[in-house]
């Protein structure tokens, strides 16, 4: 089917972005935010400060990525047994 590989990403996606909202020490998206040289801010998006904001996003897309790619590769694995 389709489309299972997308699911998965946007799953873990949600997932990492909910849990760094939390807990925003979860590498390695403070390493990424800093690599940029943007200096932090307090200011809300939907009630979150931008900058937990946007480390809950890198978070979620490398984990992500991670995670799409190892279902992927295993897919295919079990497909070729």
């Amino acid at each position: 089917m389709k489309g299972q590989g997308a699911v998965v990403f946007l799953a873990v996606f949600i997932i990492f972005l909910m849990a760094t909202i939390v807990v925003s020490s979860i590498p390695p998206g403070q390493a990424f935010y800093s690599f940029l040289g943007v200096p932090e801010t307090d200011y809300p998006v939907l009630g979150v400060p931008t900058t937990i904001l946007v480390i809950a996003v890198f978070n979620g897309v490398f984990y992500g990525v991670i995670v799409w790619l190892v279902f992927t590769f295993g897919k295919k694995f079990v497909k070729s047994k």
